[in-house]
C-alpha cells in the first residue's frame, strides 16, 4: 500500500477551505470599498451629504436615531476620516494576503487566519454578554455577532484540525 505524498495531499479538493478563501476575498472587497469611500468622502461636507441622503431615502431626519447619527457625522474631521480610511485599507490588504496565502496553501497563511479568528472570538463573546443599550451606539446586532462568532469558531476549528492535510510544511534537516 503506497503512502500519499505531501503534494498529493495538498492537491485534494478542500471545499471548506475554498469557502474560507471566499470569505477572506469578500472581506477584502468590502473593506477596500469602504476605505476608498471614506477617502473619497473625506473632503466633502459630510453633514450636508448625510442630510441629502436621508432626504433622498425619504427618512425622517428628526427621528432620534438619525439625529444622533447626524451629530456623529458632524464630529468627523478630514484627518479622522483619512486615518480611518488608511487603517481600513491596511486591514483589507491583510484579508487579501490571507486569501492568497490560503489559495497557495502555505502554512503561514493558515496560522494567520487562525490567529485573526482567535483574536476576535473573545471580543465577540464580550459584545454578546455585555450588550450596550441602542442609544449608546451598540456595535452590532446580536444575530450578526452570533453569525460572525460562529464563522470564526468554525474557521479556527477547521484550519487547526486539517492543517497537516491542507498546507505545505517546510522541513529543515
Amino acid at each position: 500500500m503506497r503512502m500519499a505524498t505531501e503534494t498529493e495531499l495538498i492537491k485534494k479538493p478542500a471545499p471548506t477551505l475554498y469557502v474560507i478563501i471566499g470569505i477572506k476575498v469578500l472581506k477584502f472587497l468590502l473593506f477596500v470599498t469602504l476605505a476608498i469611500t471614506m477617502y473619497t468622502l473625506s473632503d466633502n461636507d459630510l453633514p450636508a451629504d448625510f442630510q441629502n441622503l436621508l432626504h433622498h431615502l425619504r427618512f425622517n431626519p428628526e427621528r432620534k436615531f438619525w439625529a444622533d447619527l447626524a451629530r456623529r457625522v458632524g464630529d468627523l474631521t478630514t484627518a479622522k476620516l483619512l486615518w480611518a480610511a488608511a487603517g481600513t485599507l491596511v486591514y483589507s490588504l491583510f484579508s487579501l494576503t490571507e486569501a492568497v496565502g490560503l489559495m497557495f496553501r502555505v502554512s503561514w497563511a493558515g496560522w494567520l487566519a487562525i490567529g485573526e479568528s482567535v483574536f476576535f472570538i473573545p471580543i465577540e463573546i464580550y459584545e454578546l454578554l455585555h450588550p450596550v443599550p441602542h442609544e449608546q451606539g451598540r456595535s452590532g446586532h446580536p444575530v450578526t455577532l452570533l453569525v460572525i462568532l460562529g464563522l470564526n469558531v468554525v474557521i479556527v476549528w477547521y484550519l487547526l484540525r486539517n492543517r497537516h492535510r491542507l498546507f505545505r510544511h517546510h522541513h529543515h534537516g
